[in-house]
């Protein structure tokens, strides 16, 4: 989808707050004269999926004035990436910061993680690199350690193996999990995201309320982490599919 028909998209609806698809139609084949009407209705189906456009009702689309996910990167996890990224210069990685869950959470959380998930082959290498200036590093560890070691602590770096088709996106240079990556290991890894699993409604209400979520995306990851039963519950007891 250009770029260009996105910006008349946009100026369409200043005009009105809703479209018709009948009115979609005229914009897609104003921008492409050439494309079959399959073709543009998949298009419009990209763009629900892509969070752009939200479905009303039968045929009746508004615009979303959501965003892209793009969290803020604190000075110590840029650190911890590059300098894991120096020693290790071409294994995968990426890491996230458990203080991104505030936004959505009612309750604020007061202790923090900093993970970094890696190829399971690199796990060993990435904590002994870490241990090196760090106390508080914890390699993908079981329910006991959260609660007789990592609870005491303020904040840690925890070491875990990184699924190898999880969606990831890079910032700065720095890669970190997709929101649909998030909203989706929040199922899966109960001990990991403890702090979330009372709050899970709000989370996934105020992530779909805010920003884009790709649903193909994140019913693909969902299925190849087995919770796409869980996953499409969650979406219909809230009414996500609208938003």
């Amino acid at each position: 989808m250009t770029d260009n028909f996105l910006t008349k998209l946009y100026s369409n609806f200043d005009r009105t707050p809703n479209l018709s698809i009948k009115e979609l139609f005229v914009l897609m084949k104003k921008e492409f004269p050439d494309l079959a009407d399959k073709t543009i209705h998949w298009k419009i189906n990209q763009l629900k999926s892509k969070g752009v456009l939200s479905q009303l009702g039968r045929g009746i689309y508004s615009l979303s004035k959501k965003t892209d996910y793009k969290p803020e990167l604190s000075t110590n996890l840029k650190r911890i990436f590059n300098k894991v990224k120096k020693e290790l210069p071409f294994v995968n990685i990426c890491i996230w910061d458990s203080r991104w869950f505030n936004e959505f959470m009612v309750h604020q959380m007061f202790k923090y993680y900093i993970v970094i998930e890696t190829e399971k082959d690199a796990c060993d290498s990435v904590f002994n690199i870490l241990s090196d200036n760090n106390k508080n590093v914890f390699i993908d560890p079981e329910k006991e350690i959260y609660n007789h070691y990592i609870i005491n602590h303020e904040e840690v770096i925890i070491v875990k193996p990184l699924f190898s088709e999880a969606p990831l996106l890079e910032i700065e240079k720095i890669k970190i999990p997709s929101i649909e990556k998030l909203l989706i290991d929040c199922l899966i890894d109960k001990d990991l995201f403890a702090a979330q699993q009372d709050e899970l409604d709000n989370i996934y209400k105020s992530v779909f309320e805010k920003y884009f979520v790709n649903i193909n995306k994140i019913k693909r990851y969902a299925r190849r982490r087995y919770k796409i039963e869980e996953f499409e519950n969650i979406i219909e007891k809230l009414n996500l599919n609208n938003l």
